[in-house]
């Protein structure tokens, strides 16, 4: 059985994967220029989805293709990987066809036969694009006009329905360039603009991306458009703050859809416009998670072998459900199920599972942290501060285990570090308190919107992220809105029932009365009066159930990546 042989099945399935990838990409413009917003989001799905889907089918093939038994035997795969290397060498994706390789050895082997011999522990490709490749940009040099600039811009992206207001657009956006940028740059004889030639598509938005550049410095653009039904396109906003386009590029969104000829070229473009942003997460953004988690891989076993860094406990008030530690210099936590749950749970391992799997297959709306799931991750002994280890070892005995001096993880998930926001409000000021309190309401409000409601919301199982935004984390009582059965407290029928501390109505395993969040959410008197005036409507059965009505009309309801208040539509 030739290696060459099994290496190009595997490269076949690479290949079918990759074209179901770019035909459910390439149909992003259609839906956004039609208005399809709930066949946007069923897109978004089945193309995270398509990743596994290839994958079992590329082994079943390759089970019945070949000898089982020569298949499955581990001394074969250096020479499959050797002869796949070659196969894929002159590719521009190759580092996706590298992981693709990874997945279906994962898929047939057990993790102990791990080893980059027979698999891309580490990658063969150069960390700089090759072949002699030119980016894939755009570039524009207003010399002072950059009204002519601008048209220019819009000329080279077309779409097939009109802008509602295109000349007042222009005249808006070139206002806001110039409100963004330091008075020189727009006089200097050296500006260009360079942008990504594909449109980035997400949820009800189209997106330019690029960047602003002078001899000696670069800011990152972001043009953003919309279709208002019935309008045409508007273009929303410009936004040229680092840390804004950060958020667009967010661990808690979506992913975008985006032709893209080069990966590691275009995220080597982004790497430039948002140096902060790590390769994996970059990967992650335009829909290549799989690579992504092959990426934060690398660089977690990076860390673990060029520090001193240990395994800690995460800071924050103990799960029920989920055991949490993290390293200190790497900015994750790893998250694993106990064994035994708290009596006031009534849930199971294989829910909390599916919990955590359904949120990487909704729309998060910048609200909710992305994470990766991993099986039998081996890190050595000395890596677990004793107490850490003692913890895992004490509450989660079924996945976690020592063997000589490696630990075994048997399965957990990773998520961004946050800070858990019950922690950044005991030491907040009382302006950041405000701030991280409507931000708290405003996540729910557009968790809901989503048609996701968190089910437990105490404070502690939000985090702030280092943008100031708060993150829902902790998924083992999400529930999709439409599920849930809001009602009012009923009114008391006699005194007793009014003195009653039990209650004296039925209560359903689905139903939630807002009228008990105030106390349940802060036992801060002052916070839950703060908050009551920024979100009381949260409170209210009534606002819950008007939202449930227009998520079952069929509405995808508006949440933006962005802060709108430099909006330049109505």
């Amino acid at each position: 059985m030739p290696a060459a042989d099994i290496a190009r099945m595997i490269l076949d399935g690479f290949d079918d994967y990759r074209e179901h990838f770019r035909q459910i990409t390439d149909g992003a413009r259609g839906r956004f220029e039609q208005g399809q917003w709930q066949e946007a989001q069923r897109a978004s799905a089945a193309r995270i989805t398509l990743y596994d889907e290839k994958v079992s089918e590329t082994s079943l093939r390759l089970r019945a293709a070949f000898d089982v038994g020569s298949l499955l035997a581990a001394t074969r795969w250096p020479l499959v990987k050797s002869a796949y290397i070659d196969l894929i060498d002159l590719r521009f994706d190759n580092e996706l066809a590298q992981t693709w390789f990874n997945s279906l050895f994962f898929r047939m082997f057990s993790h102990d036969l791990i080893s980059d011999g027979c698999m891309f522990i580490h990658t063969t490709r150069s960390s700089l694009p090759r072949h002699g490749t030119t980016a894939h940009t755009r570039i524009y040099r207003p010399q002072g006009e950059l009204a002519n600039m601008l048209c220019q811009v819009f000329a080279d992206f077309p779409f097939d329905i009109p802008f509602a207001d295109f000349p007042g657009d222009l005249q808006r956006l070139e206002t806001q360039l110039r409100e963004n940028l330091p008075d020189w740059v727009c006089k200097d004889s050296a500006l260009c603009v360079e942008l990504f030639s594909s449109v980035l598509y997400r949820n009800k938005g189209a997106y330019l991306v690029g960047r602003i550049c002078t001899l000696d410095d670069q800011w990152p653009l972001v043009i953003a458009l919309l279709h208002r039904e019935g309008q045409g396109i508007q273009i929303d906003t410009l936004i040229t703050d680092e840390a804004d386009v950060s958020i667009i590029f967010s661990f808690t969104r979506s992913y975008f859809m985006v032709d893209v000829p080069v990966p590691a070229e275009f995220v080597g473009f982004l790497q430039r416009i948002l140096p902060g942003k790590h390769i994996a997460e970059l990967y992650t953004s335009i829909g290549f998670y799989k690579h992504g988690k092959s990426e934060f891989y690398r660089a977690l076993i990076n860390h673990l072998a060029t520090t001193d860094d240990q395994f800690i406990m995460a800071p924050g008030v103990r799960g029920m459900v989920m055991s949490v530690f993290t390293l200190p210099g790497f900015n994750t936590v790893f998250k694993i199920i106990k064994d035994r749950f708290s009596p006031s749970k009534n849930i199971t391992r294989e829910t909390v599972i599916e919990k955590y799997r359904l949120v990487k297959r909704v729309d998060r709306v910048g609200r909710m942290a992305d994470t990766q799931e991993f099986s039998d991750f081996r890190f050595p002994l000395s890596k677990f501060a004793p107490d850490c280890l003692a913890e895992l070892l004490e509450v989660a005995a079924g996945t976690v285990e020592v063997q000589g001096d490696t630990v075994l993880i048997r399965h957990c998930w990773t998520e961004r570090r946050m800070t858990p926001l019950n922690l950044y409000l005991e030491n907040a000021t009382a302006a950041q308190v405000h701030e991280a309190l409507e931000d708290y309401g405003l996540a729910i409000k557009q968790l809901a919107a989503a048609n996701i409601f968190p089910g437990d919301m105490l404070l502690k199982n939000f985090g702030v992220t280092r943008h100031g935004r708060v993150v829902f984390y902790d998924y083992d009582e999400i529930c999709f809105l439409t599920e849930a059965n809001f009602r009012h407290i009923p009114e008391p029928r006699t005194p007793e029932d009014e003195m009653s501390a039990e209650p004296w109505y039925s209560i359903g395993p689905l139903d939630v009365f807002p009228e008990e969040f105030p106390p349940f959410l802060f036992a801060d008197l002052n916070q839950r009066r703060l908050f009551a005036t920024l979100h009381g409507e949260l409170y209210d059965a009534d606002y819950w159930k008007s939202l449930q009505q227009a998520i079952s009309a069929g509405k995808v309801i508006d949440v933006f990546p962005y802060r709108r208040k430099g909006r330049m539509t109505p």
